[in-house]
């Protein structure tokens, strides 16, 4: 049931927009990934989420999505454990804007994105700001030779 309904979050979440990727079964520290990918990974790495959302102007506009994330967004994934590192506005496409997140892992990815999804302030602002998208997304374990782990 908790299943379904989670289902249907989602999808009424992100209904008229393009899907992003679908993320990885694993990301972030060394221990958690198959052997082909964790020789360079660091113990201690986070899972990183680099995600670009361009304005499609079907509905609402770049201008609306930044006042979205000014607004509220952000402050919605931080409080569901995120850690939003920075928000960019690209240069070469200005409908594109750009962000940042980082989890302790997979499962902590999951844990966020499941209670935004379910947040109402959430549901509140997605209706106040409507902005029909396209989205890539990836996904990353920090080096262990990186500075940001």
């Amino acid at each position: 049931m908790k299943t379904s309904i989670f289902a249907l979050i989602i999808s009424f979440a992100f209904s008229a927009t393009a899907q992003a990727q679908r993320p990885p079964d694993a990301c972030g520290p060394a221990g958690q990934l198959s052997a082909d990918l964790s020789a360079n990974v660091a113990a201690d790495a986070r899972c990183f989420e680099l995600r670009m959302y361009t304005a499609t102007n079907e509905r609402g506009d770049i201008n609306d999505l930044h006042q979205r994330f000014r607004e509220q967004e952000v402050a919605i994934f931080e409080k569901h454990g995120a850690d939003v590192i920075a928000v960019w506005q690209r240069l070469d496409d200005p409908n594109t804007l750009v962000w940042m997140l980082a989890y302790r892992d997979r499962a902590h990815r999951d844990e966020v994105w499941a209670g935004f999804a379910a947040d109402p302030d959430w549901a509140a602002l997605r209706e106040k700001y409507d902005v029909s998208l396209s989205i890539e997304a990836y996904w990353m374990s920090s080096t262990n030779y990186s500075k940001m782990r």
